[in-house]
C-alpha cells in the first residue's frame, strides 16, 4: 500500500517557506506522495444559482486560493527527493492539451520521475468560460487528449487527425524518459468508469465513508477484461478521513478499501479552518496506525 497526503492548497498561504516545510515534513514522515488539486479561476456565489454542480453548494469560489500544480510540483521537484507528485485532480479539458504535455513532462524531468498526471473533467462551468473551453464535450474530448499526451511523450515527431486534435510532424522538447502515468478521477457513472478501463493507468474514484463501493469496483474490473488490461497492474487511489477521535473508524474504512484492491492510500482532512501541520500530524498518526495494521 501506497500511502498519500494532501497538499492544503486552501490553507496553506502564500509563503514559499511554509509550502517547502509542508512537504519536506511530509516526505520525511514517509508519505509515498502528496495530492494538489487544481483550480485555475473560481466564480462568485452568484454564478452557480439554479445550477446543479452536483455539490449542495460550490465548494470552492473566486477567493479560494489554489496554487497552479505543474508550478507548485516543479517548486517542491527542488526541495524533495523522494516523494511523488500527484494531481488529483487536474481539470485536463479546459487546458490545451500540447501545454499539458509540456508542463508536465517539464516536472517529470525536474523531478526525476516523481509525476503521477490524475485527470478529470471538472463541474465549474464558468472556469471552462474563462479559459475559453467548451463544457459539454469535456468527457469525450479528455479522451483524445489523453491519447494526443501519449504521444507527445513519447514521439519525437507527431502528426495526428483526430476530432478536437489536428498536429502535423510536431513535438515537445525535451521529452519525459517514460510515458507519465495517467490515472482518471471523479464519479462512478458508466461512461467514466469506461473511460477509465480503457485509457487510465489507474482510478481514483471519490468514495466516501460507509459507501458500498465493491459493486463499483466489480463494474472496472469487468471493463478492464473487456478491454484486455492487466487487473493486477492497474492503480486504485482511495482517501480516509483522519478526523480526531476516530481511530477506529481510520482503521476499519481503510481495511475496507484494501479488500476492495486499493492501491493508494491518501490520508488527512483539511477543512476551511484547520491548521496545515495540524492535520499533517493526523495523517503522520494515522500513518503509523495503518501502514502495520494493513502489511499484517
Amino acid at each position: 500500500m501506497n500511502f498519500g497526503v494532501t497538499f492544503p492548497q486552501r490553507e496553506i498561504g502564500t509563503d514559499p517557506s511554509a509550502i517547502r516545510d509542508f512537504a519536506q515534513a511530509a516526505e520525511g514522515a514517509g508519505f509515498d506522495y502528496m495530492v494538489a488539486y487544481d483550480h485555475v479561476t473560481g466564480a462568485h456565489a452568484d454564478r452557480f444559482i439554479g445550477r446543479d454542480v452536483g455539490f449542495p453548494s460550490p465548494p470552492y469560489l473566486y477567493d479560494s486560493q489554489f496554487h497552479e500544480p505543474f508550478t507548485l510540483f516543479a517548486f517542491l521537484a527542488g526541495v524533495t527527493k523522494r516523494i511523488e507528485f500527484t494531481t488529483s485532480i487536474l481539470i485536463l479539458p479546459q487546458r490545451q492539451t500540447a501545454l499539458v504535455a509540456k508542463q508536465a513532462a517539464e516536472v517529470d524531468i525536474l523531478s526525476r520521475g516523481r509525476l503521477r498526471l490524475g485527470v478529470g473533467v471538472g463541474w465549474n462551468f464558468t472556469e471552462y468560460e474563462a479559459l475559453n473551453e467548451d463544457f459539454h464535450n469535456r468527457g469525450l474530448r479528455q479522451e483524445e487528449q489523453i491519447t494526443v499526451l501519449r504521444k507527445l511523450w513519447t514521439e519525437e515527431l507527431v502528426t495526428f487527425h483526430g476530432r478536437w486534435h489536428h498536429l502535423d510532424r510536431v513535438g515537445i522538447a525535451p521529452r519525459p524518459p517514460r510515458p507519465i502515468p495517467i490515472w482518471i478521477g471523479g464519479g462512478f457513472t458508466e461512461p467514466l468508469v469506461k473511460r477509465a478501463a480503457r485509457f487510465a493507468d489507474g482510478w481514483m474514484p471519490l468514495i466516501f465513508p460507509g459507501q458500498d463501493a465493491a459493486p463499483i469496483v466489480d463494474r472496472l474490473r469487468h471493463h478492464l477484461k473487456q478491454e484486455g488490461r492487466d487487473i493486477a497492474s492497474f492503480g486504485l487511489q482511495a482517501g480516509v478521513s483522519t478526523q480526531p477521535g476516530r481511530e477506529a473508524e481510520w482503521l476499519s474504512n481503510a481495511k475496507r478499501l484494501q479488500s476492495l484492491g486499493a492501491t493508494h492510500l491518501g490520508l488527512g482532512d483539511f477543512a476551511r479552518d484547520s491548521a496545515p501541520f495540524e492535520a499533517l500530524d493526523r495523517a503522520i498518526a494515522a500513518r503509523q496506525l495503518l501502514k502495520p495494521a494493513l502489511e499484517a
